[in-house]
């Protein structure tokens, strides 16, 4: 023990050892880049691919199935799903963790190169996409206007979005919503018919008419010229000049003798409104490894400016802003740490009642959980709500070991022994007990860093921040305590009574009498338990048993959600929907809003798939999807739950008829976004999957608390399938691939070139006129142009017939997949999954080709808690082993440990009474409270083998050491527990997240401590004495 020698001899070495740790950690903390929580890459990757005009059902059979087949081969690939929709498909790739998503990448792109002859022609390129923390918009802007608003996409992509892209850490600005300009060439049929033309001679004519060709070079004279053509058009006139066809008498046909050119937008834009107002919104995405709080400041600073460039009727606001929440936050656990670390300093100057030795063990707090700000800044993580959770959580620890070591100077000083020897003595007697206190929570700390998953990116910074905390508390209890002890503590002796003024002595004596009292009262229970072993060993295991009664009383959960204000709407219309239409419904589901949530702040809504940002690149061109973002005041601005506003909405969203399926969701908390209830019904037969996955459904609207039970699939939609007559086209000339792709050019549209315009690009797109393409009739009356020159309608080699088809194709690990999903509403996870699966087991038969598999919060939920339990295991060994090797026994540790089930048993009362469910997070705080119960253990323990080293009995170590402990184990069980309190009461933003873990240790450290100091010296005094006996025996 030479480190607390040095400490005490060298004062002058290990103060400027603490203050290079100050200095390091407040350079630090004021470079640390703050988040919500860690930066998440999971192991996931994305092939989105376009298939415009396709079914769900084309999707699936002419690209997924083709992609998956290539992907199965890739290295570390854990599992694959797929979405097939109308036009695309999505592809998700899901890796082991800790796999190189590099390598990964570019075997992805290996496979897409084999596959790439295999997908139809007019399938656009398959899109990579890499899933990370800053997928996540930073900021959500909306633009609106009056006479600006066609121009609009334009005027922010100049002003706004060029600008915005120039600031530091901002990684994307994507647009959505708006016209989109495209040059239309609308076909008049019959106009084609008269003057011999197909779509296909249209389409050649326009893209060699818009070219730029270098021609070469040539020398005349002593100068050199570049060649060089260039025909691209310069305005619309020049398109509607094109000439399509030379006439055989010489006359000329022009594009628009046969179809009018039209400067127009995409006729199927996505739909973009806030608060009513039609808008286009943009959404800011950070880069990786950005701060994302200094990234929504600087772009919410700079936007005023931005705006002054603005016409007048274009008006911008922030829809959501994401730092928002977590500057709130962060600063309402910044305070409720500041709280505790106020009521730590209180409990330790009531116990202890002197100022400098208060002072002390205040000073050993910022030296220890600054350190963790070092470890952050060097490892490149960010300040979020773990970090500084983690700090909450060590803060109760960071003093223990300061307090067991001056407590026990403070001992000899008023024994009367000089301070300097005070402080050598006293850290001597104890040093090993700390060291090994700090050994236990190393060893039930570290080894959540050997968590993977979410779970270990959530929980592994938990484990090292404590670790690193703790590990440098205990070298300033070793070194710092002792040191500055020897120096101030010498003036804390005989008459310091007689500097105080008369309220400070009466409180000082009133205080020391509570404690007295304390101590005698004690002491006495301690007297009467040993007296009466077997009672209390008998009482002790009934309460333990006894709490098992109350383990189905605790509900379970995956996270628990976090209130940030904010409620997003997913509503799906019947496929084929007229825009009009699905805006009427839109505005419906405002008005519920307006009529229902007073604390509404903003609403921003929209229709048809996203076609940018999380969307990943591209948008559904049907108005069938609905989706809405509301935003709320802020937590203290309102008196209901974004969790009860949004079972109101649910409610009312039944009286819309037109509503196929919707989902509520609230976008808080650490579990993601996804309905927590997902139940995969996978086998290739999709009648018997959709039928079963019907029945699950049923199943689950039965269980209370459930909403919104419903399938993945969607209802049936009305498609049009056309089946060609073989032998007639054979005859004709004609085959199926020619005729498809010329109907779905005629009437999808055929992109033939572009049109450049003041350095921008826009789609010159061919189709039949609308007034062509409005009706089954006019699908009959498409003509195709045969090998012979003649026009033959498609009617008449073909029967066009309605059919049914699904909206959505699942697939999961190449296999046709019914998901069925569901929402909760109280009700704990664990009753829903025991309920369903019992409903699965007993009401279903399940064919042995169909598997049913739980996912969501479920799947998640069962993963981590097996991880946590075997974590939990493995803490339990550790924690043995390092006592073991402490005291040198296998059996005193074994006692120590009896203090550990009433723990669990603390744990439990606590869920109950506070009616909080067992989540990962309330899992955490019961895996704490090993490394946490034991200290006061091994404290008490230690001194009852010092006692009796110094040659007492049994019977007096016991009740002396319990007397002489029962100060500090009280002093470091306060400090823990008022530094749990806020963090357990807290109702700011965001506390939701952290009240499980807290309230799970407050129950476990309570009970355990009451039982500790009565039940570990009886333990200790039935084994031990059985040892006397026979040592006893042997003297005799």
């Amino acid at each position: 023990m030479n480190l607390f020698k040095t400490a005490v001899f060298r004062p002058v070495m290990t103060m400027m050892i603490f203050v290079a740790i100050m200095v390091f950690g407040i350079y630090s903390t004021l470079n640390l880049p703050i988040d919500l929580f860690p930066e998440i890459d999971p192991p996931v990757i994305t092939v989105m691919t376009s298939y415009t005009g396709a079914s769900a059902l084309e999707v699936e059979q002419n690209v997924t199935r083709h992609l998956e087949d290539q992907f199965s081969t890739i290295n570390d690939l854990e599992d694959i799903s797929s979405t097939s929709v109308e036009n695309f498909s999505i592809v998700t790739l899901e890796f082991d963790w800790g796999s190189n998503l590099d390598e990964a990448s570019n075997n992805i792109r290996d496979a897409l190169s084999r596959v790439r002859d295999i997908l139809p022609e007019d399938v656009d390129e398959p899109m990579i996409y890499r899933f990370s923390s800053a997928s996540f918009p930073v900021i959500t802007l909306a633009a609106t206007a009056d006479e600006s608003y066609p121009g609009l996409r334009k005027i922010l992509d100049n002003e706004i979005v060029t600008p915005l892209n120039r600031v530091p850490g901002v990684g994307t600005v994507n647009i959505q919503g708006g016209p989109t300009r495209e040059i239309q060439i609308n076909l008049d049929p019959m106009k084609m018919r008269s003057y011999a033309l197909d779509i296909n001679d249209i389409s050649s004519a326009l893209r060699n008419e818009n070219v730029i060709i270098p021609a070469g070079n040539i020398s005349i004279g002593k100068e050199q010229y570049n060649i060089r053509i260039d025909t691209e058009f310069r305005s619309i006139e020049d398109i509607g000049r094109v000439v399509v066809k030379n006439t055989e008498q010489g006359g000329i046909v022009y594009l628009t003798d046969i179809a009018s050119v039209d400067d127009a937008v995409d006729e199927d834009m996505r739909i973009e409104m806030v608060n009513g107002q039609n808008a286009i919104t943009l959404t800011v995405q950070k880069q990786n490894r950005a701060n994302t709080v200094e990234v929504a400041r600087s772009v919410l600073t700079i936007l005023p400016e931005l705006k002054r460039n603005l016409p007048a009727d274009v008006h911008i606001e922030t829809v959501v802003d994401t730092s928002e929440f977590i500057e709130n936050s962060i600063s309402n656990l910044s305070s409720v740490l500041l709280y505790a670390i106020i009521f730590v300093v209180l409990v330790v100057w009531i116990f202890l009642r002197r100022w400098r030795a208060t002072f002390i063990v205040a000073l050993t707090i910022p030296v220890s959980l600054i350190a963790a700000f070092i470890y952050l800044a060097l490892t490149g993580n960010t300040l979020n709500l773990i970090s500084l959770s983690s700090l909450s959580i060590a803060l109760g620890m960071v003093v223990d070991d300061a307090i067991v070591v001056l407590e026990n100077i403070s001992t000899y000083i008023e024994k009367g022994t000089k301070p300097r020897e005070a402080a050598l003595y006293g850290t001597g007697e104890v040093g090993v007990a700390v060291m090994a206190t700090t050994l236990t929570v190393v060893a039930v700390f570290f080894p959540l860093t050997l968590l993977t998953g979410m779970t270990g990116i959530w929980f592994g910074q938990l484990g090292m921040i404590v670790v690193v905390t703790v590990v440098v508390s205990t070298f300033a209890a070793l070194t710092l305590v002792p040191m500055l002890s020897s120096k101030l503590l010498k003036l804390e002796t005989a008459g310091i009574s007689r500097k105080k003024t008369n309220f400070g002595r009466k409180l000082d004596n009133g205080i020391e009498n509570i404690l007295t009292k304390l101590d005698l009262k004690y002491k006495s229970i301690l007297n009467w338990a040993l007296i009466r072993k077997k009672w209390v060993v008998i009482v002790s295991f009934v309460l333990f048993i006894g709490s098992f009664f109350l383990i189905p009383l605790v509900g379970t959960e995956f996270m628990p959600e976090a209130d940030n204000g904010r409620i997003a709407i997913t509503a799906e219309l019947p496929t084929g929907r007229n825009s009009p239409s699905a805006v009427s419904t839109m505005r419906k589901i405002e008005e519920i809003f307006e009529e229902e949530v007073p604390e509404l702040r903003i609403i921003s809504s929209g229709i048809g798939t996203s076609t940018g940002g999380m969307s990943m690149g591209g948008g559904s061109s049907d108005p069938n999807v609905i989706d809405i973002t509301a935003t709320l005041v802020k937590v203290d601005e309102r008196s209901r739950s974004v969790f009860e506003i949004a079972e109101v909405i649910r409610t009312r969203l039944h009286d819309i008829p037109e509503i196929i399926t919707y989902s509520v969701g609230t976008q808080g908390g650490m579990a993601g976004q996804g309905p927590p209830v997902v139940i995969d019904v996978i086998g290739n037969d999709l009648q018997v999957t959709e039928a079963l996955a019907m029945q699950i459904r049923d199943g689950l609207a039965l269980i209370d608390g459930v909403r919104n039970a419903d399938l993945g699939l969607g209802d049936a939609q009305p498609a049009l399938q056309i089946d060609f007559d073989r032998e007639k086209m054979a005859m004709l000339g004609l085959n199926p691939g020619v005729v498809g792709q010329n109907v779905r050019s005629k009437i999808a549209g055929l992109t033939a070139t572009e049109f450049k315009e003041e350095g921008e690009e826009f789609d010159i797109i061919i189709r039949y006129d609308r007034s062509f393409r409005e009706s089954l009739e006019d699908l009959n009356n498409v003509e195709i142009l045969s090998p012979a020159g003649n026009y033959i309608q498609l009617g008449s080699f073909a029967d066009i017939r309605e059919i049914m088809v699904p909206p959505t194709i699942e697939r999961k690990d190449r296999e046709r997949n019914v998901q069925v999903t569901a929402d909760l509403l109280g009700t704990p996870l664990n009753v829903v999954f025991d309920e369903i699966s019992d409903y699965i087991d007993n009401d279903m038969d399940i064919p042995s080709n169909v598997e049913i598999a739980f996912g969501g919060d479920i799947e998640q939920q069962q993963e981590a808690f097996g991880d946590l339990f075997l974590l939990l295991g493995l803490s339990i060994i550790l924690v043995y082993i390092v006592m073991a090797a402490q005291f040198e026994s296998l059996k005193d540790p074994f006692i120590i440990m009896f203090s550990l089930p009433f723990a669990f048993t603390g744990v439990i009362i606590a869920l109950v009474l506070t009616n909080t469910k067992l989540s990962v997070i309330a899992f955490i705080g019961a895996i704490i409270l090993v490394g946490i119960v034991v200290k006061n253990a091994i404290v008490l323990v230690d001194y009852i083998q010092l006692l009796r080293g110094r040659g007492e009995s049994l019977f007096d170590a016991i009740v002396n050491a319990g007397a002489s402990r029962l100060r500090p184990v009280l002093m470091t069980t306060l400090t823990t527990i008022l530094a749990m309190f806020p963090l357990a009461f807290s109702t700011g933003e965001g506390s939701e997240t952290w009240q499980p873990m807290a309230i799970a240790v407050l129950g476990g450290l309570i009970f355990s401590t009451v039982v500790t100091l009565v039940l570990v010296p009886v333990v200790y005094a039935i084994f031990h004495r059985k040892k006397v006996k026979k040592i006893s025996l042997l003297e005799g």
